[in-house]
């Protein structure tokens, strides 16, 4: 009776395709082609690697993947005696494949330490103030301005020595004094970091 590794043999060679086409179609390299139609099993690592590379092989050859198994499955079990060599999955990747992989990984490394990277500085850079209103510097005949900013929500937040609340979207508002001439607001801002932030910012009175 024809073993599994007789049967696909026959059938690539009956189909005229050398091992070179059958390793760029299902990524496996030749000498474990040459292992599976030798019926050579004692070089893989375990049976589930020579059953993915029966059914893979069997299906590019056009035969029954179920009946190929069937076969190996025969002769699997009359060899009591095989011991399987402790090999990495990695090591039945082509060339091509493991250099895919390869550059897949770095990817994946260069994701994660750029968002590591990123992490930090957020963390150890002092916190933002953007001024959203007013929208412009200079005022006629008005004693105050409402000031309207934005920081961190964690962060806390002092105008003219007073301690100034931010609701949670980091949103804070005061009645800002003017007298005639420049007036100079000055926020400062510590971040749950410890970080310090000082923005100034000169808003004139003409009369």
């Amino acid at each position: 009776m024809l073993s599994v590794g007789e049967i696909i043999k026959k059938q690539r060679e009956r189909l005229n395709i050398d091992f070179n086409e059958v390793e760029r179609a299902i990524k496996v390299r030749k000498k474990f082609l040459l292992a599976v139609e030798q019926n050579n099993w004692a070089i893989f690592s375990s049976r589930v690697y020579i059953s993915g590379i029966i059914k893979n092989y069997s299906l590019f050859l056009g035969l029954d993947p179920n009946t190929t198994l069937a076969f190996f499955r025969r002769d699997y079990e009359r060899q009591e005696a095989i011991k399987f060599k402790r090999r990495l999955a990695g090591y039945y990747f082509t060339p091509e494949t493991k250099k895919a992989f390869i550059v897949v990984l770095v990817f994946i490394f260069a994701l994660f330490f750029g968002y590591f990277g990123f992490q930090l500085t957020l963390y150890f850079s002092p916190p933002k103030i953007t001024i959203l209103s007013p929208k412009t510097d200079f005022f006629q005949k008005k004693d105050r301005v409402k000031i309207l900013a934005k920081t961190e929500k964690d962060a806390t937040v002092t105008i003219l020595g007073e301690r100034v609340y931010q609701n949670t979207d980091g949103l804070f508002e005061i009645e800002f004094p003017l007298k005639k001439g420049k007036n100079e607001l000055v926020i400062e801002v510590v971040g749950a970091n410890g970080r310090k932030a000082v923005f100034k910012k000169i808003f004139e009175r003409n009369n």
